[in-house]
């Protein structure tokens, strides 16, 4: 079995992948199936959570690229900040991972939730998507991560 040890800190070019739901992405032990049918292992320290586009090295050296798969989601979206506001506070406030993006909002799909969603007089759509929730304030992950460009001018300190 490859036993991937290490998340480097830029992506490195490879032909291999593993393809990980976001559930799958937060464990530090797991065992798994690269994309080409190959058996591995997750051995990574504990707390840390695996994006799409990082990088794993194995013990003896294989680069495998990680790839968010597409899982059961609902989406919300909205041209009208505030109401997707008040929908992002109101699944936050039940303690909901989020995937926010400029738009729209995104949680692991929940029958209950799109009906509260739906209450507050927005559509929900349920699909088959890549899952990259906000890491939250207390996360070990280093910096942020969002989808959008870094060419604009505001702190970053959070």
């Amino acid at each position: 079995m490859i036993r991937l040890t290490e998340k480097l800190d830029s992506p490195q070019p490879t032909d291999v992948s593993l393809s990980l739901s976001i559930d799958q992405r937060i464990r530090s032990r797991l065992k798994v199936q690269l994309d080409d049918g190959r058996d591995a292992g997750l051995f990574l320290p504990r707390g840390l959570i695996l994006r799409g586009g990082d990088c794993l090295r194995s013990e003896c050296g294989l680069i495998v690229l990680v790839k968010a798969s597409p899982e059961t989601v609902s989406t919300v979206r909205c041209d009208d900040t505030l109401l997707l506001t008040r929908v992002s506070y109101h699944l936050g406030n039940r303690h909901v991972p989020l995937q926010i993006a400029l738009g729209f909002v995104r949680y692991q799909h929940d029958h209950v939730l799109d009906a509260m969603v739906e209450g507050l007089g927005v559509s929900v759509i349920c699909e088959q998507q890549p899952f990259e929730p906000e890491a939250g304030a207390y996360s070990s992950e280093s910096g942020h991560h969002h989808g959008h460009s870094h060419a604009h001018d505001h702190s970053h300190t959070h």
